[in-house]
């Protein structure tokens, strides 16, 4: 079943006069992430459709999110802020409106850099650390080793899905 999802892009990276033209357009994310939320669809809470935003920025402002929401003052690759938390049952007030799930945004200057350290697309790295955001807002975690592999092979599945094969190698 398709799942009609909405998707919020901002080019904050990308829009910069020097920063050129995003790798990925707005209609293949959108593409992605309905591929990625049928796969996950039975962790979804039932909805007409899904919204999700998308960041794209630059290692100062992921700082600055970081700093401030998770007391860490250094650039990070991706941030996750889930808008779902535990009870859904205000959703009933919604069934005519899509179901917003959260941001992800995502360091484009950091994602260059571990594409390169790991022999990667960024088109590739991109949709990695998207899909990580996307699990991170339907509640996945990794707070030790076997969660984190979990995380990972979950996130290999999804690429899978929209023809990104090939495994991340996180010991790079």
């Amino acid at each position: 079943m398709a799942l009609p999802v909405e998707i919020s892009i901002q080019d904050f990276y990308f829009a910069q006069a020097d920063a050129g033209k995003s790798p990925v357009s707005v209609e293949q994310w959108q593409g992605w992430l309905q591929q990625w939320l049928e796969v996950l669809e039975k962790e979804l809470p039932e909805a007409i459709a899904y919204e999700v935003s998308l960041r794209f920025t630059d290692d100062a402002e992921i700082q600055q999110l970081n700093a401030q929401y998770r007391q860490k003052d250094q650039p990070t690759d991706v941030l996750a802020f889930a808008a779902l938390e535990g009870d859904y049952s205000f959703l009933e007030d919604l069934e005519d409106e899509p179901l917003y799930l959260g941001d992800v945004v995502i360091s484009v200057e950091t994602a260059q850099r571990q594409a390169e350290e790991r022999e990667h697309t960024l088109v590739w790295e991109l949709a990695w650390l998207a899909a990580h955001g996307l699990l991170h807002l339907l509640g996945w975690d990794h707070p030790d080793d076997d969660r984190l592999e979990e995380m990972l092979e979950q996130q290999q599945v999804l690429l899978t899905k929209v023809g990104l094969d090939g495994w991340y190698n996180i010991k790079n």
